[in-house]
């Protein structure tokens, strides 16, 4: 429904667009624009692409890996040196023609952090006209580190981690190009009211005068009144410039971020209802806890902490197991080359343990624990701020919604309060002092009405944004991850 909605909403922008008219736009539209058009939602989709090939590339390597190296050809011509039985030294010719072809399929061991590795080589050396043949038809390779940090075992708890981190962070950040997008609404719907005002102002302002003219001709009022309702004219009429540059500056605005032609003309229609509703803090505080994406950034960061803990435990010492097996021959001919095959074997430790470093790894594991120390006591801060936060947004939320009605109702009276004092002040009962009064109020009032509509949206969609919950279908907000991925 949304994008069926944004289809014509665009189709009916461009078509004005063209023409130079103006377009009303409501907010639900706005906001599906926002999602479709705006820069920050395709840097949010670029964000959950990385986030999801990085998650790939982690999946990627538990698999086992094909690949396939070659040397061909590899050809020498020079002269070398050689010692003769005498004892003495020449320089013979040396011409080389050499190719080499390997298969190999290696498999990372996430249980142990190792590596083992089957592999099948095949290798061509002709040396001054005489050829041979190296064939290793089959070995195994085993590549382990002991005591070191298993980095697949905290792979396997740190990317499946950050990829749901980075999923309801996509969601969050939707949640909040809402926000931007109601704040730029409502702007410009400010802007719009204030030149409606302003042209209201300036007609009255106008008329006033014509009638204050009229006014002294008879006799009925001084001079200095008259002036004051020229001065007055003037300053409406200054106004309504005023008011027409900060329309066309916040309709720029709003079109940039919707990414729409600068030509588009929009005016904003202002919701006409709000959702009649109360939350609980405590409702909105649990739906928060499971939703948002904090919980698992502070999960993800004690890992990370933990992580960097183990790799300094792992720098102190350093031992290394390989060990290859398999079988291998040489000959003149290719095929006696693989039917005379022996098998062999290679085994190796390495081992680096500092005998005198002064304490350096000593002190890099405490750097690192107290690292970890540090971030848990921001993580606990976090906690805090988060609660707070959410805890005085749910207390103006639930307030929000009378101001609202109130201030509808102070600018209906208001309203009715200026067009009366004209009418009044047109037959001589009030002073241009009370006439100017109800102006102000009216504008102010006015003002006030379309400030409380946005505070009101603004609360409700932050609350969406910290709990990822849509609070009017009682539903977690979420998103078609997959589909959005393969844009």
């Amino acid at each position: 429904m949304i994008r069926q909605i944004l289809l014509l909403s665009l189709f009916g922008i461009y078509a004005i667009a063209a023409h130079g008219q103006s377009r009303r736009l409501t907010l639900e539209e706005t906001i599906a624009l926002a999602h479709e058009r705006s820069v920050d939602a395709n840097v949010a989709l670029n964000e959950l692409k990385k986030a999801y090939w990085d998650y790939r590339t982690y999946k990627a390597e538990q698999l086992p890996e094909i690949s396939f190296s070659a040397t061909a050809p590899m050809y020498s011509n020079d002269y070398v040196q050689k010692q003769l039985d005498d004892g003495s030294y020449t320089f013979v010719s040396n011409d080389i023609l050499g190719l080499k072809g390997q298969l190999n399929v290696d498999q990372n061991i996430p249980f142990t952090g190792g590596k083992i590795s089957l592999n099948t080589s095949l290798e061509f050396l002709n040396s001054n006209k005489t050829n041979r043949y190296m064939s290793i038809p089959v070995s195994l390779t085993l590549t382990q580190p002991i005591f070191g940090v298993n980095t697949f075992k905290w792979k396997r708890c740190i990317s499946p981690l950050e990829y749901k981190v980075a999923q309801a962070q996509y969601v969050q950040q939707v949640e909040n190009i809402t926000i931007n997008a109601i704040h730029y609404f409502f702007q410009l719907a400010a802007a719009h009211e204030e030149v409606n005002s302003a042209k209201q102002n300036l007609d009255n302002a106008n008329k006033l005068h014509e009638i204050g003219v009229s006014k002294r001709q008879l006799g009925q009022i001084s001079e200095s009144e008259l002036m004051q309702l020229s001065l007055s004219a003037l300053r409406r009429k200054a106004e309504y410039t005023q008011s027409q540059s900060d329309l066309n500056y916040n309709l720029f605005q709003l079109c940039s971020f919707l990414d729409l032609p600068d030509s588009v003309m929009i005016e904003p229609v202002l919701p006409s209802e709000i959702p009649d509703m109360q939350v609980s803090f405590d409702k909105v505080y649990n739906i928060a806890l499971d939703n948002n994406p904090l919980a698992e950034q502070m999960l993800l960061q004690r890992t990370y902490a933990d992580y960097n803990v183990a790799i300094a435990k792992g720098n102190r010492r350093q031992i290394n197991l390989y060990a290859q097996v398999g079988t291998t021959g040489n000959d003149k001919e290719l095929s006696s080359a693989y039917e005379n095959a022996k098998s062999f074997t290679n085994i190796s430790v390495g081992i680096s343990i500092p005998l005198l470093d002064w304490g350096k790894r000593k002190g890099q594991v405490k750097v690192a624990q107290s690292s970890r120390d540090v971030e848990l006591n921001h993580i606990r801060k976090k906690e805090m701020e988060f609660k707070q936060t959410l805890f005085y947004l749910v207390g103006l939320f639930n307030n929000q919604a009378e101001q609202v009605r109130i201030s509808e109702e102070a600018d209906r009276i208001a309203q009715q309060r200026y067009k009366t004092s004209v009418e009044t002040f047109i037959i001589g009962r009030i002073s241009t002092l009370d006439l100017d009064d109800a102006r102000k109020s009216k504008d102010e009032v006015r003002q006030n009405h379309i400030s409380a509509l946005l505070a009101y949206w603004n609360y409700f969609y932050q609350m969406r944004y910290f709990a990822l919950y849509d609070f009017v279908k009682e539903s977690p907000l979420d998103a078609e991850f997959e589909t959005l991925i393969l844009q």
